[in-house]
C-alpha cells in the first residue's frame, strides 16, 4: 500500500521485487495520470491499483477490499503528517502480522505518537524515515 503515492517509486519498486500487488493512493489528478502511465510503461497494470482520492476518505473502502497489508509506505506532505498518522492508526488493525510500515516525515517534525514499534530510523537531508513493525 503506497499512501500519498506521489511518483509511486516505492510501490513500483516493491512490484519489481516480487510483490503480488500494490495499491497507490493520491488525490492529485496529475499524479494519478503519471502513476497510470508508469504502470503501463512498466507493464504492471494488472498488479497496480491506482486510486484517486484523499487518503482518509478512501481508506475504509481499501481496508475492506485489499487488507491485510504486509508492506505500507506513508509519505504525506510534511505539513500533513497528522493526516498520515490518522491513516496509520486506522490502518493498523488491517496489517498482516509482521507487516512493515515506512513513514517519511520532516526530520524537524517527527510524528507525535506512532501506534507501532519503531524498528529502525534513518535521516537524510531534511527528511527522516521511521520503519515500524506490526507485532
Amino acid at each position: 500500500l503506497d499512501l500519498f503515492a506521489g511518483t509511486g517509486a516505492l510501490g513500483f519498486e516493491a512490484l519489481s521485487r516480487g510483490a503480488e500487488r500494490a495499491t497507490f493512493v493520491d488525490s492529485d489528478a496529475r499524479v494519478v495520470r503519471a502513476l497510470n502511465a508508469s504502470a503501463k510503461t512498466l507493464g504492471v497494470t494488472d498488479s497496480a491499483r491506482i486510486v484517486k482520492a484523499r487518503v482518509g476518505a478512501t481508506l475504509p473502502r481499501l481496508l475492506l477490499r485489499d487488507a491485510p497489508f504486509d508492506l505500507v509506505f506513508i509519505d504525506p506532505p510534511y505539513a500533513a503528517i497528522d493526516e498520515g498518522m490518522e491513516a496509520l492508526r486506522a490502518l493498523t488493525p488491517s496489517l498482516a502480522s509482521g507487516a512493515i510500515v515506512v513513514v517519511e516525515h520532516a526530520k524537524q517534525s517527527p510524528p507525535k505518537e506512532l501506534p507501532l514499534p519503531v524498528v529502525a530510523s534513518y535521516e537524510y537531508g531534511v527528511a527522516a524515515l521511521a520503519f515500524l513493525e506490526n507485532p
